[in-house]
């Protein structure tokens, strides 16, 4: 890299290329002496230089071409200058200067490892300070003033999340989204996404949009996804990210055969779930009744979760069950009879809903039995 080639570069980056040929033209100017680069001082010198030139941002090859420029303008200049002193130089001093490079560049690349990872804990759990958030998002090209949103995806079947899944969501949004303020990584075994907001977008589609590219690619694992909601702000991923794992958790308990966690359909589970004592309440008050029910209560759950799903239509609720439409009609006789809440009467059937809704947040009624 030449002097005329250093010109050309941006201005920070010409200032640092410049100071490492100055390190370098310090140490080859006292190799125009004869003494080489064999003692332990010049050693050194080349040595850090190599390692300024990785901090940089230079690569091994653009050190060693400005190593090589540096020499080959001190020996225009330096009538002292040999054949053998040149042959000193680069021999002794290039090996040095590629490995410092190279051993420099593990370092960082170790160190920015960890710097992701807990820059990226922080970010999710949303308790780090906010300037210093602010400030270590920089190097990941994130704008924590935009609003993001988190997508989560979760291996069904209690799989665990293995380093093939994180490449393979990784190629996805980067396929998707790009390198730009996008971060992917996994926390508690599920695979998470960063993602900036698009305007004029469904809540809902970046989910929808990874999970068809992740089928793809993975015809053969099984994921749920879910999404948070997009906000504004340092703390916005944190809530974002909350959103996201309170819906995974959701459709576990209340829709575990679907592998995509529709944001609007949670809402009223959300609200439901804020006050769970008094959830807890009405459970109990609703629901323990069915318990002295022949066969425990969970029949009688099942059918009348499954004949809400169904409009009330008793026919379908029977063959979803594999039962026949005189059990259905038998069991919400036997609910109205030991609750005294008949779900063909509507503020009787809400209330109802909510109990049945309840008692899967809760759940209920393996909490009871422990």
């Amino acid at each position: 890299m030449s002097s005329q080639e250093r010109r050309a570069l941006p201005g920070e980056v010409r200032r640092q290329a410049d100071d490492v040929a100055a390190l370098i033209s310090d140490l080859v100017d006292r190799a125009t002496r004869g003494t080489g680069v064999n003692t332990s001082e010049h050693v050194a010198m080349v040595h850090a230089a190599g390692v300024r030139a990785a901090e940089v941002g230079l690569s091994a090859g653009e050190a060693v071409e400005l190593y090589l420029s540096v020499v080959l303008d001190a020996r225009g200049d330096a009538d002292a200058w040999s054949g053998e002193a040149l042959l000193a130089a680069l021999r002794d001093a290039i090996p040095v200067l590629v490995q410092a490079h190279q051993s420099a560049g593990q370092t960082m690349v170790r160190q920015q490892a960890v710097a992701r990872v807990e820059f990226i804990d922080d970010l999710l759990r949303g308790d780090a300070d906010i300037a210093s958030l602010v400030q270590r998002a920089e190097p990941f090209g994130l704008d924590l003033s935009a609003s993001h949103q988190v997508v989560l995806a979760t291996p069904t079947a209690a799989r665990l999340v293995e380093d093939r899944d994180q490449n393979s969501f990784n190629r996805t949004v980067l396929e998707r989204y790009g390198d730009r303020g996008v971060l992917v990584t996994t926390k508690a075994n599920h695979l998470v996404a960063v993602l900036p907001v698009r305007a004029g977008r469904d809540v809902d589609e970046p989910a929808r949009e990874l999970q068809e590219n992740l089928r793809r690619t993975e015809p053969r694992r099984s994921w749920r996804f879910a999404v948070g909601r997009p906000y504004a702000g340092p703390y916005g991923v944190a809530r974002s990210y909350q959103q996201a794992r309170e819906a995974i958790v959701l459709a576990e308990r209340l829709h575990p055969e679907d592998d995509m966690v529709p944001t609007r359909d949670l809402l009223i589970y959300r609200v439901l779930g804020r006050d769970r004592a008094a959830l807890a309440d009405l459970v109990e008050t609703v629901l323990t009744p069915l318990t002295r029910a022949r066969g425990g209560p969970e029949p009688l759950i099942d059918t009348l979760e499954t004949y809400f799903a169904t409009r009330e239509v008793a026919t379908e609720t029977a063959r979803r069950l594999h039962v026949s439409v005189r059990t259905v009609t038998y069991r919400l006789a036997r609910i109205t009879q030991l609750t005294e809440y008949d779900p063909s009467v509507p503020t009787q059937r809400l209330t109802l809903q909510a109990a049945i809704v309840g008692a899967r947040l809760l759940p209920w009624p393996a909490s009871e039995q422990k």
